[in-house]
């Protein structure tokens, strides 16, 4: 799949004479609002007092290629300015314009030497100075490790070029709209801002100033602003691909799906190497179902912006849904190749790998995360969901005595006290103790207030034997979902913790939803086999049990669990055959009386005379682990 793509995107790059786009401080592509704005090369641009740029005069064979600057069309700009050059050597405004038409090509060597041409014969020349910070900026684009790890570095030299610019020009728009996006790349919005509409006040021509002004409005959340910004800024020039998109990503944002997939295909065809609008051209597809056309869209957006993260975490949300988990996480790993420090990535790879019962996996991810995020709360309940799944498979006195299950209730306990309000901590911490036979009374936390709440409650209830409870919290977070998708991740997620007949509930409820099909009928059927794997596992471990080959019917029993925690049967299996083991520790005898007690919350139509004998005898088993535990065994 990856050879097909890359190979698109070599005919991409072939067809175009435009290198990989601007990242952040433009939107995507190559500013085409018209050479340096509207303001001919020609006209004054500087208080120096020599030279034809100072003289307001434009020369005739300049002119031709002024327009194509300002169509966008750089590379016929180029050759029509050399030929100026070589005619004349000595002309300044051939050289501006030259440097200009490469800078826009991203030919960035090529066009600041020939500003600092202009600067060595001109010192005051303004436009060769807003060139020089176009220069930087556009260095700024690259995926280079030494220039993004130099970014600070690059945006002062920016800034002092571009501040010099305004000195020298006052009242020049392209030197405030230079200034600006130097501003807005260093992340201070409102002078940015301040600078774009200074630049359309002194030139009501300047495309890309509005456009600019748009994706400001864009990101802020004024979609009508934006998109009167954005329109503007076509109606002045066409060719404007930054204005083309970020229409687009208005339109996309308000619903209109097929009008933002015109702008957005209008954009590709003038800049067809912009990864932002090879993004949102992804996200429209996935908007309208056509995830074979967003993940394309995604892969090549990757491919040349290959550090961007958000691609690769969109393409583990198209795998997800189709339940292509181990795809999926493939997609993120690519990604954290290139972007190593990227905590979304790492989150989702965590997240993923535990939905994928991958606990060991999920456990080191998680903990990576804490080092480079320490107390990072989604981390620390994602590491005590990790450990309690691994319980679930394992020997759990061999969990309790790890320094694993000791260093995440440490963790959990920092992250409460410096969150105590977040009730999910506290549920996250109820259910690892619950590993150690203590019953927490999660009554004492409140009820919970949300759907995220009350998931975290009925994942601690389950841990605690309380099935009831945590099957009245799903029931009622379930209830409560209108749309298809959300109701396919809460499936999801009670299919993650083994609620297996509220995750039935919920795929089915997503079905009738007008949910995709495949993933509702995909969710049913690995309900199913994890009924009758539990089933299966619980016989064989029967068998076993029945044979004295206790160790490994307590093995099969784990795996039945597992499978289907309210399996009645598994767990009083287990029970016997903890409590039937040669020589028992302490820790296996108060297990073995805890499998009682999850039995006893299961069976619920068991008869008042067998569960009073039974709730005696467990009585009378966690007192010998009690008094095993003192001798130190």
């Amino acid at each position: 799949m990856r050879s097909i793509v890359a190979l698109a995107v070599l005919q991409v790059l072939m067809q175009s004479a435009l290198p990989v786009s601007a990242q952040n401080y433009a939107v995507p592509g190559v500013p085409s609002s018209g050479g340096f704005g509207q303001t001919s090369i020609g006209q004054p641009a500087s208080t120096s007092t020599g030279g034809d740029v100072l003289s307001g005069r434009v020369k005739h064979d300049i002119m031709p290629a002024e327009k194509l600057l300002s169509q966008g069309k750089y590379a016929d700009a180029e050759g029509m300015f050399r030929e100026a050059i070589v005619a004349n050597p000595a002309d300044i405004q051939a050289t501006i314009g030259l440097g200009i038409a490469l800078a826009k090509q991203f030919k960035l060597d090529g066009a600041d030497e020939l500003f600092d041409r202009v600067l060595a014969t001109d010192p005051n020349n303004a436009l060769a100075y807003s060139g020089k910070a176009t220069v930087v900026l556009n260095r700024l684009q690259s995926s280079s490790g030494t220039i993004r790890g130099n970014k600070e570095s690059f945006l002062q030299q920016a800034e002092e070029s571009a501040k010099r610019a305004v000195q020298l020009a006052p009242a020049s728009g392209e030197a405030h709209f230079t200034l600006g996006q130097v501003y807005k790349e260093q992340g201070r919005v409102a002078e940015a801002a301040s600078e774009f509409r200074t630049a359309v006040s002194l030139d009501p021509q300047h495309s890309q100033a509005f456009a600019a002004l748009g994706q400001i409005k864009l990101d802020q959340g004024s979609l009508a602003e934006a998109q009167d910004a954005f329109k503007r800024a076509i109606a002045l020039n066409s060719s404007n691909s930054t204005a083309h998109y970020g229409l687009g990503a208005t339109l996309l944002q308000q619903g209109q799906t097929d009008a933002a997939l015109n702008e957005l295909n209008t954009s590709l065809s003038l800049f067809p190497n912009s990864w932002p609008t090879r993004m949102m051209l992804g996200k429209a597809y996935a908007a309208q179902g056509n995830t074979a056309g967003a993940l394309k869209e995604f892969q090549l957006s990757t491919l040349i912006k290959p550090e961007n993260a958000e691609p690769y975490l969109r393409m583990a949300d198209i795998r997800e849904e189709r339940g292509d988990l181990e795809l999926g996480l493939a997609d993120l790993r690519s990604g954290l190749t290139q972007a190593p420090y990227n905590l979304d990535l790492r989150m989702r790879i965590a997240d993923m790998t535990l939905k994928l019962e991958k606990a060991d996996d999920a456990i080191k991810a998680y903990k990576t995360i804490l080092q480079m995020s320490p107390n990072n709360p989604q981390a620390v309940k994602g590491l005590s969901q990790a450990l309690y799944q691994k319980a679930q498979k394992a020997a759990v006195g061999a969990m309790l005595a790890s320094n694993d299950y000791d260093s995440a209730m440490k963790t959990l306990d920092e992250a409460i006290r410096l969150s105590p309000d977040d009730m999910e901590l506290y549920l996250a911490k109820a259910k690892l103790m619950s590993l150690s036979g203590a019953k927490p009374d999660l009554s004492t936390m409140g009820e919970p207030k949300n759907d995220g709440e009350r998931i975290a409650y009925a994942e601690a209830a389950m841990a605690t034997g309380d099935f009831q409870k945590a099957s009245e919290q799903m029931k009622i977070v379930i209830n409560d979902l209108k749309d298809a998708k959300q109701t396919y991740a809460v499936a999801d997620i009670a299919l993650m913790i083994k609620d297996l007949d509220n995750a039935e509930t919920a795929f089915k409820k997503g079905l009738n939803l007008s949910g995709t099909p495949e993933r509702g009928n995909r969710g049913l059927a690995q309900i199913d086999q994890l009924r009758k794997q539990a089933v299966t596992d619980t016989k064989v471990a029967d068998e076993l049990c029945n044979k004295k080959q206790f160790d490994g019917s307590v093995n099969k029993y784990r795996s039945a669990i597992a499978s289907n925690p309210r399996l009645p049967e598994a767990r009083i299996g287990l029970a016997r055959a903890l409590e039937k083991s040669k020589k028992p520790t302490s820790a296996t005898l108060a297990e073995a009386a805890q499998q009682y007690d999850y039995y006893l919350a299961l069976r619920t139509d068991m008869p008042a005379k067998e569960r009073e004998k039974m709730v005696k005898d467990v009585a009378k088993l966690k007192d010998k682990a009690a008094k095993e535990k003192e001798k130190g065994k």
